[in-house]
């Protein structure tokens, strides 16, 4: 399990943890089952305390992301469809900060649509877009 924190990166080091193993559930590079190193093995690996990968595997499992069976350790959530929750879940919250963005800007409902309507048009044009994936 390959984690990069940074004490350089504003998020606390249990928020970095939470994020990276979220993204790569999401990513799909880790699947439904697979086991997870020991909250002490990470915190050795990652040179974090016990008590911040405590947090963070807490923080994870509260989310539904992981599972943990006391005397088994934690394992990615055994469910088919977390990666596509789990995006749902960034979808809205990156909707929610859109929004907040365009209330500040005095933007119209009206005006969000043509912009997502610019954005769509700009990804389906880049050649590694495949056509109608934009939302």
């Amino acid at each position: 399990m390959e984690l990069f924190l940074s004490a350089s990166d504003p998020r606390p080091m249990y928020q970095q943890i939470v994020d990276q193993v979220t993204a790569k559930v999401m990513a799909g590079d880790w699947a439904p089952g697979q086991a997870l190193p020991s909250i002490r093995e990470l915190a050795a690996a990652s040179h974090v305390s016990v008590i911040t990968v405590r947090r963070a595997y807490e923080e994870l499992e509260r989310a539904g992301v992981i599972a943990t069976r006391q005397g088994k350790g934690s394992v990615v959530a055994e469910r088919a469809d977390l990666p596509t929750v789990l995006m749902h879940d960034e979808l809205q919250r990156q909707l929610e900060a859109l929004l907040a963005i365009a209330a500040r800007l005095g933007l119209s409902r009206a005006d969000l649509h043509r912009f997502l309507d610019v954005a769509a048009d700009a990804a389906d044009a880049r050649p590694n877009t495949p056509k109608g994936t934009t939302p």
